[in-house]
């Protein structure tokens, strides 16, 4: 069996074409780092290492990147992938970004045989492109919210003039208190939403539940999952939706296994991008191929059209679809 034989840690800075806000900060070049392990025989894998965000960069986090693909060096690819819970995204990707190149198959298929061909994605923009993006095919449009009072936030989304169908898909990236929260949720009670993400400035899995005992919208958590605790979120499930990042949380193996535990908890699954480059989103969608076999969900990986330059070109996106390139792996070249 051919060995790794090489790998390159190449780090980038992707300029964004309009700043990006976030929970943690506004984004507006995205840092991190495109790794590349390849076997003796040429053949290669990519991953995408992001930097945390408000796009942080750690003093030594490339080195430490640099010493982890290094400790693969001389391995067959699948002893590699073994070891390497704890190495981040990046290098495990790569790793089975090349395990699948080699089988022929792609890596969706190489997570769960019974992946989907395609994934559904939610558009995203603010308040006034809703109807512009809706118009593009997307049947879901995430909006951020908690920008504004929230009375402002409510008026202005009852004002808006919806095509029949659409959902709007709300994160208010933990903008308000309880009270605040309630208030939203009764004022847009009669909107066409799909969830609201993250709505507790200090999230408590108590309130949560009580909250969306209050509510036909369904909750969501993301951001808190840390804080809350998986294992707490899986024992109580105080909302109804999860949302998961596979960067955020350290791998696609461990976020797949997740999802699984947390469908077994009721919780509906999305699966989102960190912000990645075009490799990272790939993956991502990988995932939510392998999680959501049956297509039911939209997940949030349109966001490849937020830089000015990418490190590969972005799998399609067409009618609120994602689809898959024909080749093996990722999918990238």
């Amino acid at each position: 069996m051919s060995r790794i034989a090489g790998f390159r840690i190449d780090p980038y800075a992707l300029a964004l074409t309009r700043p990006w806000r976030t929970a943690a900060g506004t984004v507006r070049l995205r840092h991190g780092w495109l790794v590349r392990v390849e076997d003796e025989d040429g053949c290669f894998g990519l991953g995408d290492e992001p930097a945390s965000l408000p796009d942080q960069v750690t003093e030594g986090q490339g080195a430490r990147l640099e010493s982890l693909a290094a400790a693969t060096l001389g391995q067959s690819p699948d002893v590699a992938l073994t070891e390497s819970l704890g190495y981040g995204i990046g290098i495990e990707t790569a790793l089975l970004d090349l395990i699948a190149r080699r089988r022929g198959q792609s890596l969706r298929h190489l997570l769960a045989p019974e992946a989907a061909d395609f994934v559904n994605v939610n558009g995203i923009g603010p308040i006034e492109s809703v109807v512009a993006i809706a118009e593009q095919g997307f049947r879901i449009v995430k909006i951020k919210v908690g920008l504004a009072p929230w009375r402002d936030e409510a008026a202005a989304l009852c004002r808006l003039s919806l095509p029949p169908g659409l959902m709007l898909r709300l994160d208010s990236n933990r903008a308000w208190s309880f009270r605040e929260a309630e208030g939203f949720l009764s004022a847009v009670s009669g909107l066409p939403i799909d969830s609201l993400e993250e709505p507790l400035r200090a999230p408590d899995i108590d309130q949560l539940a009580m909250l969306q005992a209050r509510t036909e919208i369904s909750l969501a958590i993301d951001e808190s999952l840390e804080s809350l605790g998986i294992s707490s979120l899986l024992a109580r499930r105080p909302v109804r939706r999860l949302v998961l990042k596979p960067a955020l949380l350290g791998g696609l193996r461990w976020t797949q296994s997740l999802a699984a535990k947390a469908r077994d908890a009721g919780y509906d699954i999305v699966v989102t991008s960190f912000l990645d480059s075009a490799v990272g989103v790939a993956a991502a969608a990988h995932l939510a191929a392998a999680v959501d076999a049956e297509s039911r969900m939209a997940h949030g990986l349109a966001t490849s059209d937020a830089f000015a330059d990418d490190v590969a070109k972005p799998l399609r996106i067409v009618a609120g679809k994602l689809s898959f390139n024909e080749d093996a792996g990722l999918g990238m070249l």
